[in-house]
């Protein structure tokens, strides 16, 4: 593998494409990324993170079967690979690690 580092944004889509399983393609991660964040992305940022994250072994791709409603097009779905699990549950552990060094001490609003 290249290299295991993994943005915040990145973090994000594979987070996304790993909680739609067999239905994450380019169109479902953005729309569920924009739902749950409540931001505005781009969809040619998630095909270049998507892109990215299976060139370092993240996720892997596939394609469907061609639809008439796509106009003969099929669509490219990922999934997250071992790999990628691993990764996230490092990240997950380092942020866990980190968030509790905070102390317990009350934040007055």
């Amino acid at each position: 593998m290249k290299e295991h580092s993994l943005g915040e944004f990145e973090e994000l889509v594979l987070l996304m494409v790993a909680a739609l399983h067999d239905e994450a393609y380019g169109v479902a991660i953005l729309e569920a990324l924009e739902e749950k964040t409540n931001k505005t992305f781009n969809i040619s940022a998630i095909h270049v993170a998507l892109k990215r994250m299976e060139e370092k072994g993240f996720i892997k791709s596939h394609y469907g079967g061609i639809t008439e409603e796509r106009g003969g097009r099929r669509k490219k779905f990922y999934v997250i690979t071992a790999f990628g699990k691993k990764v996230l549950d490092q990240q997950y552990e380092l942020r866990t690690s980190l968030y509790s060094l905070i102390p317990k001490i009350s934040f007055g609003r």
